[in-house]
C-alpha cells in the first residue's frame, strides 16, 4: 500500500485537524463559560479519540485481519454481507 500524501502534508493536515478543533472549543467556551460546558467538550474528545480507534484499530486487527477497511461505511458493507452469509448457512 502506498502512502496517500507525503508525510510533510500529513503533518499539515494534522495541525489543520488541531486547529480546528481548539477553535471550536474556544467558540463554544465562549458562548458558555461553565465548567459542565468544558467537561462535556473533554468527555466528547475523549469519547471521539476511543470510537475512532475502536474504528481503524480493533476492527482492522481483530475483527477480520486479513481484510483492510477503507472506512467505516466498508466496514459496514462487510458486516452486512458476513450477516447474510451467516443467516443462509
Amino acid at each position: 500500500m502506498q502512502n496517500l500524501l507525503p508525510p510533510r502534508w500529513m503533518a499539515v493536515k494534522a495541525a489543520m485537524f488541531v486547529i480546528i478543533a481548539l477553535l471550536a472549543g474556544v467558540i463554544v467556551i465562549s458562548r458558555s463559560p461553565t465548567w459542565t460546558t468544558a467537561g462535556c467538550l473533554v468527555a466528547i474528545a475523549w469519547a471521539s479519540s476511543r470510537a475512532y480507534y475502536f474504528a481503524f484499530y480493533v476492527i482492522g486487527h481483530y475483527v477480520d485481519p486479513s481484510f483492510r477497511f477503507s472506512g467505516l461505511l466498508d466496514f459496514a458493507r462487510w458486516a452486512l454481507r458476513r450477516r447474510r452469509s451467516r443467516a443462509r448457512s
